[in-house]
């Protein structure tokens, strides 16, 4: 019941504030504005939500979600592929993402975004991970948290804890504007745990909802290839290519921060046989 609800009441925030004059708006509303925008998944709207987020740090220096948007805004950038200055949004991110840890000790939304942003943006993994827990500690009806637990935990290498915070994610929020993410997390879980089938079964899924969605064209092309699905693979490594024309295999180690050295080498030995250049 709260995972249909939830989503539900807060789409009808979101459509209150967008309804109110510019010259109104006050920093939680500046904040919802930001999460309208985040949630269209286009590169213009990025940019519009993190603008978003920060005229509400503005507006209160406290707000300790706001802070925690702003650097999810860049992990949405690395997952489909519109970064365009590495170090500049590292740096950003780490910044914003402590600032919402510091500021939000006590807040589970602020804690969660803050320590999977470090993780996928800026790489620390197990600093990352502390503050997912902590997060889920203090609300563990939170789907977010679930989710990017579940990323975080397939990345640390224990695959069937991954599979399992995926699956709590998608049942506590059947109607996430990001099932599709949801959906690439369990199938990391499975890339890890050698199951390729389901995992390229798990991507071919989430793509049909979202195809712009690189990490989980990644996901297709590297699983694919694994489970001598070929052409398939081949197929998603040509989305990769137009998602993300600089990745290469001399780089993946800044792409996705796997913590074990042989999960690693399987996945860039997946993207290689599906075609990503050296």
């Amino acid at each position: 019941m709260v995972g249909a609800i939830a989503p539900k009441l807060e789409q009808a925030e979101i459509e209150r504030a967008k309804r109110k004059p510019t010259e109104s708006l006050d920093a939680y509303d500046y904040f919802l504005r930001g999460m309208a925008a985040f949630y269209q998944f286009a590169k213009e709207r990025n940019e519009e939500a993190l603008s978003l987020f920060s005229r509400a740090i503005e507006l209160d220096p406290e707000f300790a979600a706001a802070y925690g948007m702003a650097a999810r805004c860049y992990m949405q950038r690395k997952g489909f592929g519109w970064v365009s200055d590495r170090e500049r949004e590292i740096a950003g991110t780490d910044r914003l993402a402590r600032r919402a840890a510091d500021l939000g000790r006590d807040d589970a939304l602020a804690l969660c975004t803050a320590g999977f942003a470090l993780v996928v943006v800026v790489g620390a993994l197990d600093e990352g991970a502390v503050l997912l827990d902590k997060g889920l500690a203090l609300n563990p009806n939170l789907a977010w948290a679930w989710h990017f637990s579940a990323l975080t935990k397939a990345w640390l290498g224990q695959p069937e804890t991954a599979i399992e915070h995926a699956a709590r994610a998608i049942r506590l929020s059947p109607q996430d504007p990001q099932m599709f993410a949801m959906q690439v997390a369990a199938a990391f879980g499975h890339f890890v745990s050698v199951r390729y089938d389901q995992a390229f079964s798990l991507a071919e899924i989430a793509l049909r909802e979202q195809p712009n969605f690189l990490f989980g064209q990644c996901v297709a092309a590297a699983s694919g290839a694994l489970a001598n699905k070929l052409p398939q693979a081949e197929t998603a490594m040509t989305q990769v290519h137009r998602l993300n024309p600089a990745l290469h295999v001399a780089n993946l180690r800044d792409f996705i921060p796997f913590a074990r050295q042989e999960d690693f080498d399987r996945w860039a030995e997946g993207l290689r046989r599906a075609g990503l250049p050296e």
